[in-house]
């Protein structure tokens, strides 16, 4: 019996270039490309060292909620909560450090952990009561900006100390000045990446998100998988939070009202299904820059901000009506 060909690259390149086409990222890594290819036509100020720093400084701090949700998304739920616990915890960190005269780090360690306490109370009425999580994120969405009103007395902190904007410094890198917030963004992006898809908590993740009957049944303790999502999410909440005071430089306890909803927009545009179980976090990140491209882009070309809001939104539905029907096609 003769024995099969060996496989050849030209053989073998249709099969790697179809896996890369079907992987979730393709489909929002093509977008980038095309919009950043009609921005640079459009406008000269675009394709510049420093216009591509200045979308990662509007986006770092989004982006970094971006990753919290992807988590909880993964696992078949959504957190509204998101913005709002952000605020909490930047108000929290500047009240500390300004008024109370608490060490800088001391600060941003009570409110890394005051985020992380906010998850942890959201896992815990998701799985232990249980609840459905879009009823539980959105109670705790009232519950973290009325504290934040309460404890900020309606007032911006300012003067914060050097180390609580240290991130919101810049680096000159080649002619382009980079922000060491946007360093630690793409950190956090890897590191999830990373844990995600070579980790066995990552794994356990996509199993809940696909199943979580099934996933329980094959061992995963899911009950404390879900909480410790929920607790993992806070935490990057509370690095949100540490972002945001570095890059505007005061503790304002209107910020995040809207960042939940962006964090969802950028999470649904760079591939993840709102169903759980499908998506990844380099895809988000990938989201993310769609949206801070099209924004960016958008002003630059002089555009409303409101006709931004309404291409964000078309996005949106193109990009979950792509997930309905790519679900329908694989059952």
């Amino acid at each position: 019996m003769t024995a099969p060909a060996p496989l050849t690259a030209g053989a073998a390149n249709p099969f790697v270039l179809r896996r890369l086409l079907t992987t979730p990222v393709a489909g929002p890594l093509v977008a980038l490309v095309l919009a950043s290819v009609f921005f640079s036509v459009g406008t000269d100020q675009f394709l510049s060292g420093g216009n591509f720093s200045l979308i990662l400084q509007q986006v770092m701090v989004v982006g970094t909620l971006a990753i919290g949700q992807t988590l909880i998304i993964l696992t078949a739920g959504i957190d509204l909560s998101c913005g709002a616990v952000m605020a909490f915890g930047s108000i929290l960190m500047a009240r500390l450090a300004v008024h109370q005269g608490w060490p800088p780090l001391v600060a941003v360690l009570v409110g890394l952990l005051a985020c992380g306490v906010f998850g942890l109370a959201n896992g815990l009425l998701v799985r232990a009561v249980p609840l459905p999580p879009f009823i539980v994120t959105l109670g705790m969405l009232n519950v973290a900006f009325a504290l934040t009103h309460i404890y900020s007395e309606e007032q911006t902190v300012t003067g914060l100390p050097g180390p609580l904007t240290a991130l919101g410094r810049t680096f000159p890198l080649g002619n382009t000045d980079i922000t060491y917030g946007s360093l630690v963004t793409v950190a956090l992006f890897l590191g999830f990446a990373y844990a995600l898809g070579s980790t066995a908590w990552g794994r356990h993740v996509y199993a809940l998100g696909n199943s979580s009957e099934s996933a329980r049944l094959t061992g995963i303790r899911v009950n404390r998988l879900t909480v410790s999502v929920y607790v993992v999410a806070g935490l990057v909440y509370g690095i949100a939070a540490l972002l945001l005071v570095s890059r505007t430089g005061v503790g304002d306890p209107q910020a995040g009202q809207t960042d939940n909803l962006d964090s969802i927009t950028a999470v649904v545009l760079g591939g993840t299904s709102l169903f759980g179980g499908r998506g990844t976090v380099l895809g988000t990140f990938v989201g993310v820059l769609i949206v801070g491209v099209f924004r960016n882009g958008l002003q630059l070309m002089g555009v409303s901000s409101v006709y931004q809001t309404l291409v964000t939104g078309v996005l949106v539905i193109l990009a979950v009506t792509v997930d309905q029907l790519s679900r329908k096609g694989t059952r």
